[in-house]
């Protein structure tokens, strides 16, 4: 255990209190924040004891490669369309029924997420679940909060399952004597009771908890509350439009956009359309009541009775529809205003509302700078949707919208690949290799992914689009924080008050307060950084008891990868955000129980499996 310095305790944890500021209000995104870190450790090596070479280590550390390898398999199997098809057969089997149909998300998603990274299943099920809950006459806000956290329990049922899970075997095998790492199934049996506890709590207590914030089979419209924003305008005689490209008139108002244009009875869209404004045309605006006025004023038009409604753009035939949509974390339009993102331009694709958790934006929309979890209520095309839903940009949140792309092209939704059996083979090869010892981890996943690519089953272009680079960016930038923390006896000054719980507790109460602290804390930054700051801590306090060291380290490795009790905690969390139309509250009071429960659980088990 290294000696405490005084003076680079107090740098590093006073880095440590700025990163997690930065994390908590996100004034910068989390991978730039954690390169920040990198920087700061060397320019402070004096104190901090990280040269340029340790700086730089997250990168080279298996932990980190593995990761990256795990994304790039995920997307391989992913690519057989074998979850898709599970998921389609999910709406015979709940029949219309409330509870078969939360038996099959949470049921599904669980053990699925064991072995694919739950991100992208939960990407694929958000349209399915949402189509499942319209089946059962059920608000689909019932169903998409208990499937993120199926699918945060089942990704924790192997090593391979959560970067955070990859990341503690790689600091066992460096903090633990006598400790290779963790092996691949473990602590399998001890997840899969978790995730059982877990499946029964949603099924029962947290159905009962979990709120139904979006109306059944809502319109969009209504549910965003754009009545007072979308108007219907006809065009009058002698109307300046008159003669004008559809397109024209509505560049030349910006305050308002024009979305379609009807005609005898055919709509066609109007933000590109180059068809000529005739008197008599019907148009569809956006903007505020007060914009929409002088738009209609200064280009002669006059206010046309009615409701515009989801039915205005998808009854008619045109090539417009709405569509519901989320802003994924590794989107490249995160982090850009509505504007600059080209969604007009490149994709005819005009996004009319924005909800943000409890917050309705429908003014200013495009200097609205887009946040991971955002959803969007967009005007858009069959070929944007199908875009989006290749790319992975955008999460499509409804599934009437990609079953009416599939009624378009039969024969287009999940077909199933002819490499599935050996997409399948070559990742259940990682799984085996690794769990019979015959390869490390790490090397034998960059195998199979050189066989995934080798045969045909993923083109290089795709493997490396499937990683989500800025949590391998941020795994990079906080291990060698880790590494500061240990090296100063920071680790240690944090675990002497611990120790000192120890007078009035058994190892097993200060475990179960160290898997709390664990479990908050992933809930505010993110479970990756708080691996990496409290394994050495749950450690190094562990050998100040004489408990066992690698209960400890299990303690802060189950209590990160499993965080409920906010939207912020866990990036599946945030998928499910805004198409629940959830509140922050509401993960806490269905998600605090849980991680309460499961803390119960699994401090003792892991007391009765390992020992304290």
């Amino acid at each position: 255990m290294p000696a405490a310095d005084p003076s680079g305790v107090l740098v590093v944890f006073g880095l440590i209190l700025v990163v997690l500021t930065a994390f908590v209000t996100e004034v910068v995104p989390n991978d730039v924040t954690a390169m920040g870190v990198v920087a700061a450790l060397v320019v402070l090596e004096p104190w901090t004891g990280v040269g340029s070479r340790a700086a730089i280590s997250g990168f080279a550390n298996p932990a980190t490669v593995t990761v990256m390898a795990m994304y790039m398999l995920s997307a391989g199997v992913q690519s057989t369309g074998l979850v898709e098809r599970l998921g389609l057969r999910l709406a015979a089997f709940t029949g219309g029924r409330e509870f078969r149909a939360l038996v099959a998300t949470v049921c599904t998603t669980g053990p699925i997420a064991g072995f694919v990274n739950n991100t992208p299943v939960v990407a694929v099920f958000v349209p399915m679940i949402t189509d499942l809950a319209e089946g059962a006459n059920l608000s689909p806000s019932k169903l998409l909060l208990p499937l993120s956290y199926a699918a945060i329990l089942g990704g924790t049922l192997t090593l391979i399952g959560t970067a955070t899970n990859i990341l503690a075997g790689d600091f066992a095998r460096l903090l633990i004597d006598g400790r290779d790492g963790i092996g691949m199934f473990e602590f399998t049996k001890l997840r899969a009771l978790l995730l059982v506890v877990g499946i029964a709590y949603l099924l029962t207590v947290g159905r009962r908890l979990t709120p139904a914030r979006v109306p059944v089979d809502a319109d969009p419209v209504v549910e965003f509350d754009l009545k007072d924003y979308l108007t219907f305008l006809y065009v009058r005689t002698g109307s300046a439009a008159v003669g004008q490209s559809v397109e024209a008139v509505g560049e030349a108002h910006r305050e308002v956009r024009l979305l379609q244009a009807r005609r005898d009875g055919e709509a066609y869209a109007g933000a590109h359309s180059d068809r000529i404004v005739e008197a008599g045309d019907i148009v569809v605006v956006h903007g505020p009541r007060d914009a929409v006025d002088r738009f209609r004023e200064a280009a002669g038009l006059g206010r046309q009775p009615g409701d515009v409604t989801e039915d205005t753009f998808e009854a008619a035939a045109t090539d417009g529809l709405l569509a519901k949509a989320v802003v994924p974390e590794h989107s490249p339009f995160a982090g850009e205003s509505v504007g600059e993102t080209g969604l007009r331009e490149f994709h005819e694709t005009s996004v009319l509302a924005v909800r943000r958790g409890g917050d309705l934006i429908r003014t200013g929309v495009t200097e609205e700078t887009l946040r991971p979890g955002d959803l969007l209520l967009a005007r858009t095309t069959p070929t944007a949707v199908q875009y989006f839903a290749e790319t992975g940009d955008l999460i499509v949140a409804d599934e009437g919208t990609l079953d009416r792309l599939a009624d378009a092209a039969p024969g287009s939704v999940a077909p199933l690949s002819p490499k599935t059996p050996l997409a399948v083979g070559i990742f259940g090869g990682v799984v085996g290799l690794a769990a019979l010892g015959v390869l490390p981890v790490v090397i034998a996943a960059l195998a199979e992914v050189v066989a995934m690519v080798a045969t045909g089953c993923l083109t290089s272009a795709d493997a490396y689009d499937a990683v989500s680079w800025n949590v391998i960016f941020l795994l990079a930038g906080v291990i060698p924080l880790g590494i500061a923390l240990e090296s100063t006896g920071g680790a240690a000054l944090v675990s002497s008050f611990l120790v000192a719980t120890g007078e009035v507790l058994p190892p097993i109460g200060v475990m179960f307060l160290l898997y709390a602290i664990a479990g908050v804390l992933a809930s505010v930054i993110t479970p990756v950084a708080t691996a990496v700051l409290l394994i050495p801590v749950g450690v190094t306090t562990a050998a100040g008891l004489g408990a066992n060291e690698f209960a400890f380290l299990l303690a802060v490795m189950f209590a990160s990868a499993t965080s409920f009790m906010t939207p912020v905690g866990y990036q599946t969390n945030l998928m499910v955000y805004g198409p629940g139309g959830y509140r922050f509250t509401d993960f806490l009071r269905v998600g605090g129980p849980l991680q309460l429960l499961l803390a119960v659980v699994a401090t003792v088990g892991i007391a009765v499996g390992w020992g304290v």
